[in-house]
């Protein structure tokens, strides 16, 4: 039996715009229905918002229009994240995160993603990994980025002295 997960978002009218950047991010294929072709009368508010909504690529994301929200500024619905004193401060449920093998290729997401966000710490070198950073993009989603690096005990003992 294969179980997988897949981060499904949810948006207040700017799912195929999301949709749409995160493919230009990650390529892949992206496949929407809307509210319209599931039987929604022509002529009603929503009826061209994405009921079912998904990209299927390296990254796999699905994403929904919330019926009846239309929200121009979809960063003030999702809460907010900062930094201070060295701590990440956030009322937000859960962030998106993306591993990479290497820096080069987390570099490369970054790049596009970083494109009408807010940084909240930067893409560098840290004490647990060759590159982390963390952003909350245009659609208001905050993405941990980092290169993946294994832990043992071993490690952190090597660390520690």
């Amino acid at each position: 039996m294969t179980i997988t997960t897949t981060t499904h978002l949810n948006f207040r009218g700017t799912a195929r715009q999301a949709l749409d950047f995160y493919q230009s991010v990650f390529g892949g294929e992206v496949t929407a229905a809307t509210y319209g072709q599931f039987g929604m009368p022509e002529g009603v508010p929503g009826f061209d918002k994405i009921v079912f909504g998904q990209l299927d690529g390296v990254v796999r994301l699905m994403a929904y229009d919330i019926p009846g929200e239309d929200d121009s500024n979809p960063a003030a619905t999702a809460g907010s994240t900062h930094r201070e004193n060295g701590a990440t401060l956030t009322d937000r449920t859960f962030f998106q995160s993306l591993r990479a093998d290497s820096l080069d290729e987390l570099q490369r997401y970054w790049n596009g993603l970083v494109e009408g966000a807010t940084v909240i710490e930067s893409l560098a070198a840290s004490a647990w990994s060759a590159g982390f950073g963390m952003l909350t993009d245009r659609f208001g989603v905050t993405w941990v980025l980092d290169v993946c690096l294994l832990y043992t005990s071993d490690a952190a003992d090597e660390r520690s002295s």
